[in-house]
């Protein structure tokens, strides 16, 4: 038993223990058998598209009535690392939505795509503003599986598949790791397949902004000002703090239809990786019970999200002169707040409960049943805590 991360106790067990087929005890309980075996599963994954690594002959039986709980929860978290682990020349955003497509087969969705020049006639400035410095087109992906007379649960996702940092652009360290920079729509499409599979009583939405922040002539500018979808303006004051910008078009869509719940994920700022560090999400909500149950999720999942807060006296750190907020702040602090008060003003016209999710997506270091590389953070605490919320 490991007493710190019970979850995890099973976590390098494929890569310790002696080959051969193994059973937990009958005593466990069934929700235990679970834990273990997710673990288990999760310490055994590899990312070995591009370099094969030996498979060791360590398994575990599973139960056939956990069969589809385990895997459901295992793919969930594989398709998540997979997708942030695969390079940026490979996952573009033309093929980051063939596979999103991919995913989805079998699943009653309707999948729609607004793709380039159509996003501006569409009315998605911002989406299209970050995108456009790129060879591939800027899109929004929409995803929806409608139920009738059930909780409507809408969830957002940025995804930025490599992040140069614009004209304000990275340096070589800070550019390393931005294949990861699509890790907020890597979770929430993972989430929202997991939810589908599952069969929560749940009308679902997911709304996917993809772009590649990349440098051209047509790349945006620092004092470039442009209109949101929203009609709010907003100068770029950095044109390294792209996330927000296309999440704010995808939000302000998102409140355009009716629902019960809104959440988005993003690997959004490195402000809330120096608050919390690497391996701890921060969560924004206007929701306090929602907020409680996360909570109290992330320790029982061994999924640790911490709670800041939408501190409103921040609020005149992105004010700016000439336009109605500026996308970044004015101070070099509580960047993880002010980015939050970014989005915050594009959702608290509506009274819909709110929740943004800040995080790494990466492991910076192998522990038991997370190895190092692109990693779903957060994503077993949500997934709990929207099924007790919203009583699925």
């Amino acid at each position: 038993l490991n007493p710190e991360e019970p979850l995890f106790t099973l976590g390098d067990a494929y890569s310790k223990l002696p080959f051969g087929t193994y059973k937990l005890p009958e005593s466990l309980s069934e929700e235990e058998i679970y834990s273990h075996l997710l673990a288990f599963g999760l310490g055994a994954y590899q990312f070995d598209q591009y370099k094969k690594y030996p498979r060791r002959e360590v398994s575990f039986y599973l139960p056939r009535k956990l069969n589809t709980k385990v895997k459901n929860a295992l793919g969930a978290h594989y398709l998540t690392r997979d997708l942030i682990n695969e390079p940026a020349n490979v996952l573009t955003p033309d093929n980051f939505v063939t596979q999103i497509r991919a995913e989805l087969i079998g699943l009653k969705v309707d999948i729609k795509e607004i793709v380039g020049t159509d996003l501006l006639k569409q009315n998605f400035p911002l989406i299209y503003t970050v995108g456009a410095g790129s060879k591939y087109q800027p899109r929004l992906v929409e995803i929806i599986a409608e139920k009738a007379n059930a909780p409507t649960l809408t969830l957002v996702g940025k995804g930025v598949t490599f992040d140069t940092g614009g004209l304000d652009i990275k340096p070589s360290n800070g550019m390393r790791l931005m294949q990861k920079d699509m890790g907020g729509a890597a979770h929430m499409l993972a989430l929202g397949k997991w939810i589908l599979q599952e069969k929560w009583n749940v009308s679902l939405r997911i709304l996917l902004p993809i772009v590649e922040n990349s440098i051209s002539e047509r790349s945006m500018r620092p004092g470039d000002i442009v209109k949101s979808r929203n009609g709010m303006t907003v100068e770029i004051d950095n044109t390294d703090a792209e996330g927000r910008l296309i999440l704010c078009d995808a939000l302000t869509y998102a409140l355009e239809t009716p629902c019960d719940f809104l959440l988005d994920f993003a690997t959004l700022t490195g402000a809330a990786r120096v608050a919390l560090g690497p391996e701890i999400p921060a969560l924004f909500t206007n929701d306090d019970a929602f907020a409680s149950i996360m909570a109290e999720k992330g320790l029982e999942h061994c999924d640790t999200i911490w709670r800041l807060p939408f501190h409103q006296a921040y609020n005149p750190w992105i004010d700016t002169d000439n336009a109605d907020v500026s996308n970044s702040g004015s101070v070099p602090y509580a960047g993880a707040i002010t980015a939050a008060l970014f989005l915050e003003r594009f959702t608290k016209t509506s009274d819909v409960p709110y929740a943004h999710v800040d995080g790494m997506a990466w492991n910076i270091r192998n522990r038991p049943g997370r190895p190092k590389g692109g990693e779903a953070m957060g994503l077993r605490a949500t997934f709990d805590a929207l099924k007790t919320h919203l009583n699925c």
